[in-house]
């Protein structure tokens, strides 16, 4: 499910490289699903499905045996996952991998993690196996930072509390070998990138990136909350969000891990090539 997001893509390429069949889940299968050609061998199915419509969901999943679950955070992540969680597993997948959040506990102050841990507890007792993935921060979010860092500020809450940031493709080929491979699958696994970076050090390295003076601003939680409300336009929910992770991020200081080269054999993409990937007009 989600063959067109960031991870849900990532996946699919993932799966196609190592040859595996695979059904590629949308809300729009009359859109070409990026980077996929009918020259893939084997194919790749594209299929309708829609998590409020139950009826696209059994048919989505007939004949499949493992399930990768990802949708985008929104007050009603909690019924539309689990909906999709009994219906595979009245349709006889028998292997679900389940995006989540690292802070996915019943008392979260993050209120997003704490629908993810109501859908892990509501996925455990399935009685399916079941993989957690908890990544940190997507590199590929902060490209929705370039209208600022175009007026050269980045804004957030923060302070110097560094952040875990990972690459969508890494998060998409950890899926991939828990889905192919059994011998891992049925784990826990919180990813991260290789290192931990601030915002003042993300500033500092755009500025080298782009030649321009990138300075970052620190704001108060509610200044910052009604900043993403009225001039990014974010809804009031996407608003709280973004501002208790990143208050989260002072609280709970974050480290990487080692998750990703120990399931890949291979260190995970590293900031400064994804900054530099999208070269510096990305960030104008």
């Amino acid at each position: 499910m989600g063959a067109t997001g960031a991870t849900g893509n990532a996946l699919l390429h993932s799966l196609v490289t190592l040859g595996t069949p695979v059904r590629a889940l949308t809300r729009t299968p009359h859109r070409p699903v990026p980077g996929i050609t009918g020259a893939h061998q084997p194919p790749v199915e594209v299929q309708y499905a829609d998590a409020t419509d139950p009826h696209s969901l059994r048919a989505a999943f007939k004949g499949a045996t493992r399930l990768f679950l990802a949708m985008a955070n929104s007050p009603a992540q909690v019924e539309l996952e689990t909906r999709a969680i009994d219906i595979a597993a009245h349709t006889g997948i028998g292997h679900i991998v389940k995006i989540s959040a690292p802070a996915a506990e019943p008392d979260s102050p993050v209120a997003i993690s704490r629908g993810h841990h109501a859908i892990e507890e509501h996925l455990r007792a399935s009685g399916l196996t079941c993989t957690i993935l908890r990544p940190y921060a997507f590199m590929q979010n902060l490209l929705r930072l370039a209208p600022t860092v175009a007026q050269g500020v980045i804004l957030g809450t923060t302070g110097d509390a560094p952040c875990n940031y990972i690459d969508c493709r890494d998060i998409g080929d950890v899926a991939a070998a828990v889905l192919t491979r059994p011998d891992i699958a049925g784990g826990t696994y919180t990813l991260t990138g290789p290192e931990a970076v601030s915002y003042p050090e993300l500033a500092s390295r755009l500025t080298a990136l782009t030649g321009n003076q990138i300075r970052y601003v620190n704001l108060t939680p509610d200044a910052l909350r009604d900043n993403l409300i009225r001039n990014a336009h974010m809804p009031t929910w996407l608003a709280d969000h973004v501002t208790e992770i990143q208050q989260l991020t002072i609280t709970r200081p974050e480290t990487p891990n080692t998750t990703v080269i120990d399931i890949l054999g291979r260190p995970p993409r590293t900031l400064d090539a994804f900054l530099h990937e999208h070269h510096a007009e990305d960030w104008r």
